[in-house]
C-alpha cells in the first residue's frame, strides 16, 4: 500500500462540482422524459391551458399516475410550470414556444430525440474505443434519423432562405430566376423542401446514402405538393450524379463523410462553372480551448457517438468531427481544388462557408 499522503481536498470545490452532478444527471435522464412528452403529445396539450394530472390523462387518454410523476420532474426541471394554489400545470409562452410548436426556430424536443437515439449506441462504441472500429450513420436506432431532422430543421427554418442564402454571392437571384440545385447528404428532406418552397422557379435534387431517409423524403416532397420538381436518390456523396449544378449544399454533414476531400472533389466537378457550393457546419472555433463551452459540450459528444464513428466506416476515414473549425475545413475544400473560401455567415449554431471553382 503506498504511503503517499492523500491530496487535500477542498470542500467548497467537491461541493461544487457534485452540484454540477446532479445537474448533469437530472439533465440525462431528463431526455427521456422530454421524448416523452413530445411523442404523447403531452406539451401541445398544455399548451391549450393550465390542467391537473387528471385533466391531462383525460385529455391524453394516457395513464394520470404516469402523468402525475412526469409533471412533477417537468416542473422540477423548470419545462412546466406549477400553480401550487390550484395544483395544476401549465406552459409559459416561451415554454410552449419552445415545446409545443414545431414550427418554432427554437422546437427543442428534437435535440432530445437525437440525444436519446445516440445514447442506444453506447456499447457499441465504447468497445470502438478499444478496436477503433466505425460505425455507419444506417445503423444506429430511427431515433437518430428523426430526432437529427427534428433538431435540425428548426435552425434552417428560421436561417436558411432569409439569411444564408442570402449571405451569398448571386445565389439568390439564381435560385429566384431557377437555377439547378443539389442537396448533398440531404437525410429526410427537411433542408431540400425548405429551398424547394422559397424558390418555386429552380428544381431540387436530393442525395443520401441512407435509404430509409430517401423513402421519407420522397413522401415529404409528395405531402408538400413539390415532387414535380424535387426528386431524392440513394447516393453517397462522391458519386452523386448530375452535372452543371448552379448550386450544390451540404448540411451539417461533411465532417461526417469518410473522405470529405473526395466528396468535396466530386462536388467542384458537378458545379456549373460559375456555382457555388454552401457548406453549413457545426458551429466550433479552430482551437480546442475556444471550444470548451456549453455548445462545445454538446457537439463533441453527438461528434463521439454518431461523427467520427460514422467517419471511421467510411473509407479514408478522416474523421474531421463535429467541432472542426474553418482552418480545417478551408484544408478540405482547397484540398479538393477551389480557389475561393469564405465565411459567408453564422449563428450560434452553425457557421456557412461559401466556396466558388
Amino acid at each position: 500500500m503506498s504511503t503517499a499522503q492523500a491530496p487535500a481536498l477542498d470542500m467548497n470545490k467537491l461541493n461544487e462540482f457534485i452540484g454540477q452532478f446532479v445537474t448533469d444527471l437530472g439533465a440525462a435522464v431528463h431526455t427521456g422524459m422530454v421524448v416523452i412528452g413530445e411523442k404523447l403529445g403531452l406539451y401541445k396539450a398544455l399548451a391549450n391551458g393550465p390542467m391537473s394530472s387528471a385533466e391531462l390523462a383525460a385529455r391524453t387518454q394516457t395513464d394520470e399516475r404516469y402523468l402525475r410523476e412526469w409533471l412533477a420532474s417537468q416542473a422540477a426541471g423548470g419545462y412546466i410550470t406549477y400553480h401550487d394554489k390550484t395544483h395544476r400545470f401549465s406552459l409559459s409562452e416561451e415554454q410552449a414556444f419552445a415545446l409545443a410548436n414545431e414550427d418554432s426556430p427554437a422546437y427543442l424536443p428534437g435535440a432530445f430525440e437525437l440525444a436519446l437515439g445516440s445514447l442506444a449506441a453506447v456499447p457499441r462504441i465504447a468497445d470502438a474505443f478499444r478496436s477503433g472500429a466505425g460505425m455507419g450513420w444506417h445503423e444506429h436506432v430511427d431515433g437518430v434519423f428523426h430526432g437529427c431532422e427534428k433538431f435540425f430543421r428548426p435552425g434552417y427554418a428560421a436561417n436558411l432562405v432569409g439569411t444564408w442564402i442570402p449571405a451569398l454571392s448571386d445565389v439568390k437571384q439564381k435560385l429566384e430566376a431557377g437555377a439547378r440545385v443539389a442537396d448533398v447528404g440531404c437525410g429526410k428532406g427537411a433542408s431540400t423542401l425548405l429551398l424547394a418552397k422559397a424558390f418555386p422557379n429552380s428544381r431540387f435534387f436530393g442525395f443520401d446514402y441512407h435509404d430509409k431517409s430517401i423513402e421519407d423524403a420522397r413522401e415529404s416532397a409528395r405531402r408538400a405538393g413539390v415532387a414535380d420538381r424535387v426528386s431524392f436518390e440513394v447516393s453517397k456523396a462522391k458519386e452523386f450524379p448530375g452535372k452543371d449544378y448552379d448550386f450544390v449544399a451540404v448540411f451539417d454533414c461533411l465532417h461526417d463523410m469518410g473522405d470529405p476531400v473526395g466528396a468535396a472533389a466530386h462536388v467542384r466537378q458537378s458545379l456549373a462553372e460559375d456555382g457555388t457550393w454552401m457548406i453549413v457546419e457545426p458551429f466550433a472555433n479552430d482551437q480546442l480551448k475556444d471550444n470548451l463551452n456549453p455548445v462545445g459540450r454538446v457537439y463533441y459528444s453527438f461528434s463521439t457517438l454518431l461523427c467520427t464513428p460514422c467517419s471511421r466506416s467510411q473509407e479514408v476515414g478522416l474523421c474531421l468531427g463535429a467541432q472542426a473549425g474553418e482552418a480545417r475545413i478551408r484544408e478540405v475544400v482547397t484540398a479538393a481544388g477551389f480557389s475561393r473560401f469564405r465565411r459567408a455567415t453564422e449563428t450560434p449554431f452553425n457557421i456557412v462557408y461559401e466556396a466558388r471553382p
